[in-house]
């Protein structure tokens, strides 16, 4: 049995595929061609990330195709539901990033309050030159220990998010409407495990009360963050989004950096992307990242094992 995965998997999964007698194609179709492609070579897997689109043309004209995967946890660029409904397997891999991204997180939150993303542009060009007055400027940072992290969207990234946060001592609170409570191990390099209950409170109280905050839901058809949540947010707020382009209004976004009422964002996800505004990409106090929440070796690894393993159980 043939599998294209088209927008590429691991070695680790191509590996564990191949051990069980699959054949997998790493080729990357062009997504007009994807149709003939399937029909052509009798595929009856197709593994995809975030780049390729599997929509109704694709289910209904390739009577091969078996099962959709998708190497991550949004499956917005899928037709789930109809995919279904025509009888084929759908998977994803919901808890092999969760780590990949909530680092990416704090590497945005580290960067952000001590000015890096803007030191690493300017120091290049006139660190020889003006060392004392980029001293003086980035000698303002602040520390993210005892300050209290607001996550929106509690599932498996938000949480281990907010791991990492109480493991470096902040307070952390969240909101989702689907997870009325939760409770959290953050586990140590000893064994060591200490718990953590929290509650969900609502969107309005979190912005009110968080210092940083951080996006970790699904694809939405209105903003999550527009400029009425903006103005409620506490003066010099800080914001991160690894979740899902479109989820914050980027126009309220510069407002809000504008006017100081928030101190930086880091942004590993845009509205208009593949194309991200300009605005966005030269504005001095965004940390940008090209959508790499998941793209770590480890990430991929357990993502192209998880995907093998689902594609063994159900299609063997």
């Amino acid at each position: 049995m043939k599998i294209l995965a088209n927008d590429g998997i691991s070695q680790t999964g191509i590996r564990d595929l191949e051990a069980e007698g699959f054949e997998v194609n790493t080729s990357t179709v062009a997504q007009d061609q994807l149709v003939n492609y399937i029909n052509e070579n009798e595929i009856v897997g197709l593994l995809v990330r975030s780049a390729t689109q599997v929509r109704k043309d694709i289910i209904d004209n390739c009577p091969s195709l078996k099962l959709i995967g998708r190497g991550g946890v949004g499956m917005d660029n899928i037709d789930v539901a109809y995919a279904k409904e025509k009888g084929l397997h759908v998977i994803n891999t919901p808890a092999a990033s969760s780590e990949s991204v909530a680092e990416l997180v704090f590497a945005h939150l580290f960067g952000g309050v001590r000015f890096l993303y803007d030191a690493n542009r300017n120091m290049p060009l006139d660190g020889d030159s003006k060392f004392k007055q980029l001293k003086k400027a980035y000698a303002g940072g602040s520390e993210l220990r005892g300050k209290t992290l607001g996550v929106i969207g509690f599932g498996r990234i938000g949480q281990a998010t907010a791991k990492i946060a109480l493991g470096i001592g902040m307070k952390v609170i969240y909101s989702d409407p689907y997870i009325e409570k939760a409770s959290i191990g953050v586990n140590f390099y000893d064994g060591q495990l200490v718990s953590f209950d929290f509650n969900s409170i609502s969107k309005a109280e979190l912005l009110q009360n968080a210092d940083f905050i951080s996006l970790h839901v699904p694809a939405q058809k209105d903003y999550i963050i527009g400029e009425n949540e903006f103005n409620i947010m506490k003066e010099g707020a800080g914001i991160v989004n690894a979740a899902r382009g479109g989820v914050i209004d980027e126009v309220a976004l510069v407002d809000a950096l504008e006017t100081g009422k928030v101190s930086f964002a880091g942004l590993d996800v845009f509205e208009s992307e593949p194309n991200p505004e300009i605005k966005i990409l030269m504005h001095p106090q965004i940390s940008l990242t090209p959508h790499i929440g998941a793209a770590t070796g480890e990430a991929q690894d357990r993502i192209g094992s998880e995907l093998a393993s689902q594609i063994i159980s159900l299609l063997k």
